[in-house]
């Protein structure tokens, strides 16, 4: 072999590896959604993508609770996959320690639109000048309410802490009817996301950039004697997700705080969770006569706040990044749909719409079956307006931390369940409000 033929034969393996690094024949894909169902709608999905582009997408099923030590693992090794679907509990932390791409994340929003993705949403992963994973999917929690009950009485939706006590004095008549069932069982984490959903509805929060930051007693004193108002027209008890939805969908709840989870449940299309309002366990009855509210507000803070939990896809340091980029692309486009009928009911669209439709996404997410041993579209067992108010709580979605760089201590301070025990002895009548909001701050402080 000449010394010319050599160096053609060196460049022509030079231009063959640039374009198999741009052109990848494969990406790792880690999903915690890992039930056999929601795999293979999945796989379905990465079966387009490698119809459109040739690039073929391994679907890796991850356990939600080894994710962290999963990717630090691979991390070290070089060895991650090229995106991965996770929670918002590690968009800044896997972006501060290297190992998200957050230019490529914010590459994609970019080129899809920012502003065609839920604000709250964008909001709650940003990094630097950009976003540090690509929103996916989301859902807010809800203060589920008896519409009927409050058009009759003349009530105002339960938007605020003054439109729920009023409501409460209406309505709550037991053993009939129970104004609230409120969550009182201190060691269910239930306990703990509704009680930041209504700290963050008054705009309290125990943490600063700077790490921990004593309750404000004012605010805080609104929200426990608010509290106390709704424990004290609920049921006697320890109190939790179980028996706010058996009341509720029994007929004798005014409200209860849930999640969308509860929504194919509420229409009569899961036999294990049935509406018992009448003797028809397949009944939509008691989803026609139910609101629901997503953006709440305390009387020191008007704006209000919905309690979100959000999920992204995150590009990695150690992906084929063109090709991750347009996987990511094409799952929050083409293939949008598919992605959010992994599980509609708790999959909200953080992307509404494209440049020809900006209602698009939300519009064909209203339209996807939901339940279990029986499927309806959201859109055919809810009005319009309530589709909106579902959807429309990720525009202003919040969580302790976020916005303060701080997820990982909130994360540690909701977990100490000082906050559940502390309101609890607040409620039973062992302290009073300014007591307990000593004792909160005295022991969250020691939280590290």
């Amino acid at each position: 072999m000449t010394n010319k033929t050599k160096l053609m034969t060196t460049a022509a393996i030079a231009v063959l590896m640039s374009c198999t690094s741009i052109y990848a024949d494969s990406l790792r894909f880690w999903t915690t959604e890992e039930q056999p169902e929601r795999l293979a709608k999945q796989q379905e999905m990465a079966a387009q993508f490698k119809a459109e582009t040739g690039t073929e997408v391994e679907v890796i099923p991850v356990s939600e609770n080894e994710l962290g030590t999963r990717a630090t693992a691979a991390f070290a090794a070089g060895d991650l996959p090229d995106v991965i679907y996770h929670t918002l509990q590690y968009a800044l932390p896997w972006a501060e320690a290297g190992i998200l791409d957050t230019d490529a994340a914010t590459e994609v929003i970019e080129d899809l639109g920012v502003d065609t993705f839920a604000p709250g949403a964008i909001a709650m992963a940003a990094f630097e000048d950009g976003t540090a994973s690509v929103p996916v999917d989301g859902w807010t929690q809800m203060i589920v309410y008896r519409k009927d009950l409050f058009e009759a009485n003349g009530l105002e939706a339960p938007t605020t802490f003054a439109n729920v006590e009023a409501a409460l004095a209406a309505l709550h008549n037991p053993p009939e009817m129970f104004g609230f069932v409120a969550a009182t069982k201190v060691d269910e984490n239930f306990m703990s996301q509704v009680l930041e959903h209504v700290f963050l509805a008054n705009g309290v929060t125990p943490v600063s950039s700077d790490g921990f930051a004593p309750l404000d007693e004012a605010k805080t004193t609104e929200v426990l004697e608010f509290y106390k108002a709704i424990v004290e027209a609920s049921p006697p008890g320890d109190l939790y997700w179980k028996q706010s939805r058996e009341l509720y969908f029994s007929g004798n709840a005014a409200m209860i705080i849930w999640s969308p989870f509860i929504l194919d449940e509420l229409a009569g299309l899961r036999d294990s969770a049935p509406p018992t309002i009448n003797d028809d366990p397949t009944s939509p009855e008691l989803a026609s006569k139910t609101g629901v509210v997503t953006t709440f507000a305390g009387p020191s803070n008007a704006d209000g706040a919905a309690w979100g939990d959000v999920r992204y896809f995150g590009i990695t340091a150690d992906a084929d990044t063109d090709a991750a980029m347009d996987f990511v692309k094409f799952s929050m486009d083409e293939g949008y749909t598919q992605t959010l009928s992994i599980a509609p009911e708790g999959k909200f669209p953080v992307r509404r719409g494209n440049a020809e439709n900006p209602t698009a996404f939300v519009d064909a997410w209203s339209k996807l079956p939901v339940g279990v041993d029986r499927k309806a579209p959201l859109g055919d067992l809810y009005a319009q307006e309530m589709i909106d108010e579902i959807v429309g709580g990720l525009d202003v979605a919040q969580r302790w931390g976020v916005k303060e760089g701080q997820l990982s201590l909130a994360s540690k301070i909701i977990n100490s369940q000082i906050i559940n025990r502390v309101v609890r002895e607040y409620l039973d009548g062992q302290v009073d409000a300014s007591a307990a909001v000593k004792a909160m701050n005295d022991e969250l402080s020691k939280v590290e």
